[in-house]
């Protein structure tokens, strides 16, 4: 493709026999291997996934570690400059409203939809070679590795995934024979792919102010009205809320709908793509607004349960949102620890000094606590689909918890990464330029900040109680794991005030403005144990007790913000952060040595 020589040089590895000049600038991780370089995933990988299906994935999982430092690299910064083009009309005057691909985005779908499936991997057994429905945790293992690449394209994989997951449980069986066969294919020729559309004028985070209308016009549904952010604004079926003509106002009176973007009879259905956002980031993705027009749509299940069946969709998509931002923070990390070790500035290699160093491991702790959350949540995803009704409630509270932390911690460590790999950073030949773009959608997608806060807090919390279920799940960790007892006992000294944190702003209106500081400290109590219980399993590289520590230490224990630092503290962060930097394995026995120093 013409595309690939042009762009070779902006997105290729830097040669080891660059001139002098280009010998100054530190390399980025274009051409690495994305798993590799990550040994805590491969150790969550071994502790989270049963041993056959572990055995028969790696080989997947290494291709997709090397396609993302290498093609998925390059393909997804080109898309990034090339953006999606809306041709609303025909030469000859007719509506025909389709979105123009660069050759890049295209490869990508292919390689997503087409060589590794996402969208069936939770769905149907065959995929990769594998004899029934991959697990959760391979699931977003996969995509944690591809985000690393290319951000966009996880819109149309997540919400095909979780459109698939709709019409199974709630469609009717004459709705899943004609839908699911052809949205899980194989061949992407013959795939349709889905998404969700939410967001209206008058209702964004307020979803009961949807004033789509659905009208019952001679035996079928029609829908009428606007959708203001349609990503994947041209997926083959659409799930969105309307409200029935005579139905309540409020929640209660919306209905789930599947709407086709085709008829049967290969005619256009009546809604149309007004135009596409000029966005910050996820620019390879498309992303518009849509007028209906009486589009012809599907009931999904009881039409006043659409929102209660829909946020089962969020919980799935705030999920993959987590996983995303713990992907592209593990992006940024990888090249901050490139720039600082192939840089020197003052005499010496840039990571020998102090300060950076200790910025290093404010992008670490969070990057590999978003990850621990991540694969603990998809695991408990597992067990409640086999009927654990205890890590059902758990999972109730974890997805409103990561999304808001992990997607809130991205923007920093995306900030900082830039910040490591200096005027660079800034420049969109580097994709740290990208990341700091993307990083910020996630703070918007399947609820704001607040909104997070108040489902995990009133609602989780104060309503349903599942951070009892989330409590019985972390004391078991405690329990199972190998640690200093110290630190064992401040763990659970810290989800107690945690879980009474939570508990007190949930049952008080006056608390509201709290909301979000108890549940950040939800997520670090949880992070915190969970990394530790993994540092301690046998065969796993301890440096996660060192980043349990951490955490514990820097957002979860009280520190007087003008103490003069102590020789043993700064002794023990400094053995710590030696530990946690450094290319060797960790060993307990080094980990709570350090972790000693550092109390």
């Amino acid at each position: 493709m013409p595309f690939q020589a042009r762009y070779a040089e902006f997105t290729s590895p830097r040669p080891a026999d660059a001139g002098t000049s280009s010998r100054h600038l530190a390399p980025d991780c274009a051409g690495l291997d994305f798993l590799a370089l990550d040994r805590g995933l491969q150790d969550l990988l071994a502790l989270y996934l049963p041993g056959a299906e572990h055995r028969h994935l790696l080989p997947h999982f290494q291709r997709m570690g090397q396609l993302a430092g290498g093609r998925l690299n390059t393909l997804a910064s080109v898309a990034d400059k090339h953006g999606p083009v809306l041709h609303a009309r025909t030469r000859w005057g007719e509506d025909h409203d389709w979105i123009e691909y660069h050759p890049a985005y295209q490869e990508m779908e292919h390689i997503a939809f087409g060589d590794f499936q996402f969208h069936a991997m939770s769905h149907r057994a065959g995929v990769l070679g594998w004899d029934a429905p991959l697990s959760p945790v391979a699931k977003y293992a996969f995509q944690y590795l591809f985000v690393q690449s290319e951000f966009g394209q996880m819109c149309p994989i997540s919400v095909t995934d979780t459109s698939v997951h709709l019409i199974r449980k709630f469609g009717s069986p004459a709705l899943q024979q004609q839908l699911l066969p052809r949205m899980l294919a194989a061949d992407p020729a013959a795939l349709w792919k889905g998404t969700q559309f939410m967001t209206e004028k008058a209702g964004g985070s307020d979803v009961g102010a949807i004033e789509t209308v659905a009208r019952e016009e001679g035996g079928h549904w029609r829908l009428y009205g606007e959708k203001w952010f349609c990503s994947h604004a041209d997926a083959d079926v659409v799930l969105l809320l309307a409200r029935p003509e005579g139905a309540p106002a409020g929640t209660r009176g919306l209905g789930l709908f599947a709407l086709p973007r085709r008829l049967e009879d290969g005619s256009r259905n009546a809604y149309r793509i007004v135009r596409l956002k000029d966005k910050l980031g996820t620019r390879s993705m498309a992303s518009g607004e849509v007028r209906l027009e009486g589009a012809l749509a599907y009931p999904v299940g009881a039409l006043d349960q659409g929102l209660k069946q829909m946020m089962e969709q969020v919980n799935l998509s705030r999920l993959s949102h987590a996983v995303r931002a713990a992907a592209m923070m593990r992006r940024c990390l990888n090249e901050a620890l490139q720039a600082a070790r192939h840089r020197s500035a003052f005499g010496r290699e840039v990571i020998g000094h102090p300060l950076l160093r200790r910025q290093l491991l404010k992008l670490m702790v969070p990057a590999e606590a978003a990850l621990s959350m991540s694969m603990a949540t998809a695991d408990a995803m597992r067990r409640a689909g086999e009927g654990d009704a205890t890590a059902h409630q758990a999972v109730r509270l974890l997805t409103p918890l990561i999304k808001l932390r992990a997607c809130r911690d991205n923007i920093a460590v995306a900030t900082g990464a830039m910040e490591v790999r200096g005027g660079n950073g800034y420049i969109e030949d580097f994709v740290n330029a990208r990341l700091v773009r993307d990083a910020h959608i996630g703070v918007l997608w399947e609820g704001t900040s607040n909104i997070n806060a108040l489902d995990a807090i009133r609602r989780a919390v104060g309503k349903e109680r599942a951070h009892r279920a989330l409590q019985t799940l972390l004391v078991a960790r405690l329990e199972q794991a190998e640690m200093p007892a110290p630190l064992r006992q401040a763990l659970w000294q810290a989800w107690q005030r945690a879980a009474a944190l939570a508990e007190a702003v949930a049952a008080a209106d006056a608390h509201e403005a709290d909301t979000r500081r108890a549940a950040s400290a939800l997520y670090y109590a949880s992070a915190a144990i969970l990394m530790a219980w993994e540092g301690g399993q046998p065969g796993t590289d301890a440096r996660r007790l060192l980043l349990a520590h951490a955490l514990l230490r820097h957002r979860l224990q009280p520190a007087d913000p003008l103490a003069a630092p102590g020789a043993a503290g700064a002794a023990g962060e400094s053995a710590c952060g030696d530990l946690l930097l450094g290319s060797a394995p960790v060993t307990p026995a080094q980990a709570s040595a350090a972790i000693a120093l550092a109390v």
